[in-house]
């Protein structure tokens, strides 16, 4: 499984993922400051399922209708990277093989799989 992850999701997300075994690109260690529709593109050119903490992306998908291999958009209140890392970990230990493109809104509590 392949994930890039936004730089305001932070490089601590990149780091946990790739000790999992999991390909990761990270915006924040390899292309800080690419535009969000850049890092969209890449994430659908490449098939690589996007990690965001920035509602921007559910606009340019829903309105704009922009493709993509899925996202997941972090709404967190607790914005440190611990809280980012366990929400993560709780997404791919019960829907991993469900991320392939969807648009998930991960929540402290909740995993919500958005309608298109």
């Amino acid at each position: 499984m392949r994930f890039l992850v936004d730089e305001c999701t932070g490089p601590a997300v990149g780091r946990r993922l790739r000790a999992e075994s999991y390909e990761v690109f990270s915006v924040f260690d390899e292309a800080r400051g690419m535009a969000d529709d850049d890092i969209l593109q890449k994430a659908h050119s490449e098939n690589w399922i996007l990690i965001t903490n920035d509602k921007d992306f559910g606009e340019k998908i829903y309105r704009e209708k922009q493709p993509h291999c899925g996202v997941v958009f972090l709404r967190l209140q607790d914005e440190r990277a611990a809280s980012k890392i366990h929400a993560i970990e709780m997404l791919l230990a019960g829907y991993k093989d469900q991320l392939a493109n969807a648009f998930i809104v991960v929540t402290k509590k909740q995993v919500r799989f958005a309608k298109f």
